[in-house]
């Protein structure tokens, strides 16, 4: 059956570009300031066991502790997202969650720029997570704050048995979130989507390694920048933990975010908004190329920032903003 012809795409006008004050976090952000040690311990008693003095005499955790991270995690989902049951398999990701906080708060602030400054809440709003994880996290914060429907997608089955298994043990996220496989590794989108499927936006966090040995190297400096390296000491080889697909890739980020720009014009007609996380700077600029060769409409590119982290968030899509405004009153009514 012939394909309908495709409506030729404008070039994309150049990013908008925000940026937040060094090291702030976003202002909706529920991980301001210190943590409340014995709030936490109290929901969580196996976190006492971990806590340690800090440089400055303040109470931490070691974060080069996978044990104590994974803990550390398990108590702040309770007490700011009433997740009460989570945990994931040894040697996956176990990810800092005020940064992925982070990611949600500027999309749904980006949803809000094209919605009268309300941001758009409930089922309603449905978000694609390009590598869910093991752990969930996306979807586990995204719909305690926002009420948005998740689908959560992976290559990995052992992954997404984990996952399943969050969603099955916290029954307020029944119906919430959707998870599914990517069969094919080469692909992201291609395959993934159901025909007449929609999706008001995605988000990922791509892999940024081009090896293991690379990773792992990158882990490495990370210590020594953090005066942590200690000759002594048997630190972890990555220091939060994660599978080969979670942290590298053949050409590392920069290939899998050309894939990324290339297969969301395959997919253009099927979501509002595509996202991702981009950890090197440099990379930022040759998305934009490839996001412009692609026919995207509009690019942003939002600051984020923890501690003295810096990442970028860009964002993209292919419809014009009549067709955004019609998409908005079919789908957010």
């Amino acid at each position: 059956m012939p394909q309908p012809p495709k409506r030729p795409r404008k070039p994309a006008p150049p990013a908008v570009k925000t940026a937040p004050a060094k090291g702030q976090l976003h202002p909706r952000n529920r991980h301001q300031g210190h943590y409340d040690f014995p709030a936490l311990i109290q929901l969580s008693p196996d976190l006492g066991r971990f806590v340690i003095a800090n440089p400055y005499g303040k109470p931490s955790i070691d974060f080069a502790d996978p044990a104590a991270v994974k803990v550390f995690n398990r108590a702040l989902l309770k007490q700011f997202y009433g997740i009460e049951h989570w945990d994931i398999p040894d040697g996956y990701l176990c990810p800092p969650i005020p940064g992925r906080a982070d990611y949600l708060h500027n999309l749904a602030d980006l949803l809000a720029s094209e919605n009268a400054g309300q941001i758009p809440r409930g089922g309603a709003i449905r978000a694609l997570d390009i590598g869910v994880g093991a752990n969930c996290i996306y979807p586990l914060i995204g719909h305690c704050e926002y009420g948005w429907h998740f689908t959560g997608a992976d290559i990995a089955a052992e992954a997404l048995a984990s996952a399943r298994a969050i969603v099955a043990a916290n029954p307020q996220l029944s119906g919430a979130v959707e998870l599914r496989q990517q069969a094919n590794a080469e692909h992201i989108f291609q395959g993934l989507l159901q025909p007449g499927e929609r999706f008001d936006l995605s988000l990922c966090n791509p892999p940024f390694h081009a090896s293991a040995d690379d990773a792992s190297r990158g882990s490495t400096r990370k210590w020594r920048n953090l005066g942590k390296l200690d000759p002594k000491r048997k630190l972890p080889v990555l220091n939060f933990g994660g599978q080969a697909a979670e942290l590298w890739c053949p050409g590392g980020e920069a290939a899998f975010l050309k894939r990324m720009a290339s297969e969301s014009a395959q997919v253009a007609e099927q979501l509002l908004w595509f996202s991702s996380l981009v950890s090197k700077g440099g990379n930022v600029e040759l998305l934009q190329g490839w996001l412009a060769k692609a026919g995207a409409s509009e690019v942003r590119v939002l600051g984020m920032a923890q501690g003295q982290k810096q990442s970028r968030l860009v964002a993209w899509t292919f419809q014009d903003a009549e067709q955004r405004s019609t998409w908005r009153k079919s789908h957010w009514g």
